[in-house]
């Protein structure tokens, strides 16, 4: 931890502006030669000094507190709760978080936002990972089990199949998930961010109508992944041609989806992934595919050297959610994705 800690301060004495005249790049490289663990260099000390004083992240340091990123912050802290200094961390945001919920159990992305969206599970699964409020978490997972999209009426369904005539659109619009925020259309990102919440919860919250939830969810990702495998926002194909599947919403995707290891659909997107994977140049793209791939159980290189090699050239742009998934996908308790002990959960 010495040695960690002197890496992390003398990065932290590099120019602030990527490549501004070399020198990061070059004490980048001579860092990640030395074999030091880019988390403990570079991901916690930069998530660390993030943190707002109110205790939540923005999406860049400085920036204004928002939901999405507390949430990943939080949830890379949990995955490191025995490194130094991570409690303290845990606790301002986990604070901030709960005092960011709406009365209806709901959260939006910003405390100036009134109405409910996608974060609700973010938030959920960030609290749930760290242990804490499940009274809020069950509040949370209530209402996403309440929040239908628009899809699903007959008038609806109707005028889709004439637009699907027209588009040569292939799917089924009976099959609803969940919206970005409630009254609009399913997509595949906040429907994948539902499922993983509602399928954390307790034996004991697991009721019909979540189970009914988590089915007809499920069944409306696997309608809409792309022919050669994996996601993209949820349109798989439209006038005739196949959609082109991305990282993110395969990654999300497939891990809501891990029940149904078995399916054609999960197999053709894991093989894609892995493809993709190996092309991958962004650090985003990288660590949510190495700890997706890593959860099924696929070989996948050592994270590291690829983090280091992202970093010096580009710094992740000091984004607050790059940080964050890169510090999951080499956290040694990834405790966010299995099911939380019952207790304090009530009905």
């Amino acid at each position: 931890m010495e040695r960690s800690g002197h890496v992390a301060t003398e990065l932290m004495d590099l120019p602030a502006s990527p490549g501004s005249d070399g020198s990061r790049s070059e004490r980048t490289a001579r860092l990640a030669s030395a074999n030091s663990s880019f988390t403990e260099a570079v991901s916690l000390p930069f998530l660390r000094q993030a943190q707002n004083a109110d205790g939540a992240w923005g999406y860049a340091p400085c920036a204004p507190s928002s939901v999405e990123p507390t949430c990943w912050a939080l949830l890379a802290f949990a995955g490191w709760v025995d490194s130094a200094d991570c409690a303290s961390h845990i606790e301002r945001a986990r604070e901030w978080l709960c005092q960011a919920q709406l009365p209806d159990g709901s959260w939006g992305n910003c405390p100036r936002q009134k109405e409910g969206t996608w974060c609700t599970a973010l938030a959920g699964l960030a609290l749930q990972a760290c242990g804490a409020a499940p009274e809020a978490v069950t509040r949370g997972a209530r209402w996403l089990s309440n929040a239908w999209p628009r899809e699903g009426g007959l008038w609806w369904r109707l005028r889709m199949w004439r637009q699907s005539k027209r588009l040569l659109i292939s799917q089924d619009h009976s099959l609803r998930g969940w919206g970005w925020t409630p009254g609009t259309a399913s997509w595949v990102e906040p429907t994948s961010y539902a499922l993983l919440l509602l399928g954390a919860l307790p034996d004991h919250l697991q009721t019909q109508a979540v189970t009914r939830r988590r089915s007809m969810g499920e069944a409306m990702l696997l309608n809409r992944v792309c022919p050669g495998g994996g996601w993209n926002c949820g349109n798989p194909v439209v006038y005739g041609v196949p959609g082109e599947p991305s990282v993110g919403p395969t990654v999300w995707a497939l891990l809501a989806l891990r029940e149904q290891a078995d399916r054609q659909e999960v197999s053709n997107s894991l093989r894609w992934l892995e493809d993709t994977y190996e092309r991958s140049e962004g650090p985003a793209s990288i660590a949510q595919a190495h700890w997706c791939l890593r959860l099924y159980g696929r070989p996948v290189p050592p994270l590291d050297p690829a983090l280091w090699n992202c970093y010096a050239r580009n710094q992740f742009f000091d984004n607050v959610l790059a940080m964050s998934w890169a510090t999951l996908a080499q956290a040694p308790k990834p405790n966010w994705l299995h099911h939380q002990p019952s207790n304090g959960y009530k009905i």
